[in-house]
């Protein structure tokens, strides 16, 4: 694909730039705190799709780009890419959250119990027109008379102790050094588990969504349950380069997915099928639809619009983001070339036309007059001369027939 550099347009598009900025407003510290403050859940989606935890940060890419969210995260990734890998955390298990909501779908009672958790699920979705007026209506959660736990066992593992679910293989060690690694090293197909999750857990939520929202109307191979959806905090664990012991760095926000089908195992012994996802934030629809994805990405012959290699190209936000925004760019040369080939072959179709034309006049025959050739000599000449006369059937041949 060529390009064609822009020339002479600096001061355009630096006015074009500040145009932006003015029509955005001014960005204060006190406006970042208010972002992150009052829309907690576009900042975790904007860290989720960065692959970057840092609140902060994302709330100030969100006021610098006006709430464009491609921007926002293409800010954030670009800022990761500068900053130098300290250490690796330990992996988290499931087990282990701290737990602020978690159901299931799947059954009434789960093992440690249901926690609705912050949630408007259920409740009306109508425009309080009163804030508008700045009338405030304080409320505060009333505790529970006894509180939730922290942790909660998978429910995963129950059914794996059922028998439900296919075990899960040994755990190796966790090296850093052979651990997959999406941001340093492309993904191939068919993918690793490791390179696939990682995937998912950065993917658009809108392609995620869309996606998956296809497999649940009817194009894909399952329908699915949740098994257990959980917004959590994880610890970030490290291990300290002196001592080797192991101590917690903070916490960052967490969502996780479990879907379940039926349709595993064999016909003698049917067991449940798991998709799974996770990603930074608590951002609940794209986890689910991620899930789900993951399980039809696991079929012998998926949907073409669910097999590996669609989902994780389609799904991945900057990229996908960036291809859409290049065609903004200059591409005078290829469209000229193309211009030109249109013209060139409505030229050759023209000069093809008119030297397939030929003309030819043709006139009725008469009784007694000689038959007029297309040049306008008389049917007699180079000594030719009719040897019968036109019979009534030739007479009786309307004008125009011939």
């Amino acid at each position: 694909m060529a390009y064609v550099a822009t020339r002479g347009g600096e001061n355009a598009i630096q006015q074009s730039e500040q145009l932006f900025h003015d029509l955005r407003g001014p960005v204060t510290p006190a406006f970042i705190q208010a972002l992150l403050q009052t829309m907690p859940y576009l900042v975790d989606r904007v860290m989720s799709e960065a692959g970057l935890y840092a609140p902060e940060l994302a709330a100030l890419a969100l006021a610098q780009s006006g709430g464009d969210l491609y921007e926002s995260v293409l800010l954030l990734r670009a800022y990761c890419s500068t900053q130098p890998r300290l250490a690796y955390a330990q992996p988290v298990q499931s087990a282990d959250l701290f737990t602020v909501r978690r159901i299931s779908a799947a059954f009434k009672e789960i093992p440690g119990g249901q926690i609705l958790g912050p949630s408007l699920d259920y409740s009306h979705r109508l425009l309080r027109f009163d804030l508008l007026d700045g009338v405030q209506t304080p409320s505060e959660v009333t505790p529970a008379a006894q509180a939730a736990n922290k942790v909660y066992p998978t429910v995963a593992a129950w059914q794996r102790g059922q028998d439900l679910i296919a075990k899960l293989p040994t755990p190796e060690p966790f090296d850093s050094l052979t651990t997959p690694d999406i941001t340093r090293e492309p993904v191939s197909f068919p993918a690793s588990r490791a390179h696939r999750l990682q995937a998912l857990a950065r993917a658009d939520t809108g392609g995620t969504l869309a996606l998956g929202y296809a497999s649940m109307r009817g194009y894909g191979l399952t329908h699915p349950t949740i098994n257990e959806l959980r917004l959590a905090y994880a610890d970030v664990k490290l291990t300290h380069p002196l001592t080797g012991k192991s101590f917690s760095a903070g916490r960052v926000r967490v969502s996780q997915a479990e879907v379940v089908s039926t349709g595993g195992g064999t016909p003698e012994k049917p067991v449940l099928e798991l998709g799974f996802c996770a990603t930074l934030g608590w951002n609940e629809v794209k986890v689910i639809a991620a899930s789900m994805l993951d399980m039809e990405m696991d079929k012998p012959n998926p949907h073409p619009a669910h097999k590996e290699e669609f989902v994780l190209y389609h799904t991945e936000a900057v990229e996908g983001s960036g291809f859409c925004i290049h065609f903004k760019l200059p591409h005078y040369v290829t469209f000229s070339s193309s211009m030109d080939n249109i013209r060139n072959v409505r030229e050759s179709q023209t000069r093809g036309m008119f030297e397939g034309i030929f003309v030819q006049k043709i006139v009725k025959p008469t009784t007694g007059n000689s038959v007029e050739s297309t040049n306008g000599h008389s049917g007699t000449s180079a000594g030719h001369v009719p040897t019968t006369e036109p019979s009534p059937k030739q007479d009786s041949v309307k004008e125009g027939s011939a």
